[in-house]
């Protein structure tokens, strides 16, 4: 329980932090980085595979990348359905998208607590 809250701190704080650096981002307060940050988890949680398991032979044939598109396009649903969120582009979505694997990817290989004990 307590990982998935600490997810959900550092996932609040990138939505913030990328409203400041990415000038086509905005959140209008913390509140409304916190259920940016929770719609985006479960979107990312039910719809994402789905999506990728559809596009299955274009992700193939991109080697991948199709994937960025993906979640670039699961950002810009998010931010269609909360209020204090918004996206003013695709571009922009992409660059949000790949900020916020950025740091999932860092934190998960920093943290101890994802390290695997053999």
């Amino acid at each position: 329980m307590g990982i998935i809250l600490l997810n959900w701190l550092i996932a609040t704080l990138v939505i913030i932090v990328s409203a400041y650096i990415v000038p086509g981002i905005s959140v209008d307060g913390f509140f409304a980085a916190l259920v940016t940050a929770v719609v985006l988890g479960l979107v990312n949680a039910f719809l994402r595979p789905i999506l990728i398991v559809l596009t299955l032979p274009i992700n193939i044939l991109t080697l991948g990348l199709f994937t960025l598109v993906i979640n670039a396009g699961l950002v810009m649903l998010t931010a269609w359905v909360v209020p204090g969120f918004s996206v003013d582009g695709f571009l922009w979505a992409l660059l949000f998208a790949l900020m916020l694997l950025l740091v999932n990817f860092l934190f998960r290989n920093a943290s101890p607590m994802y390290i695997k004990k053999s």
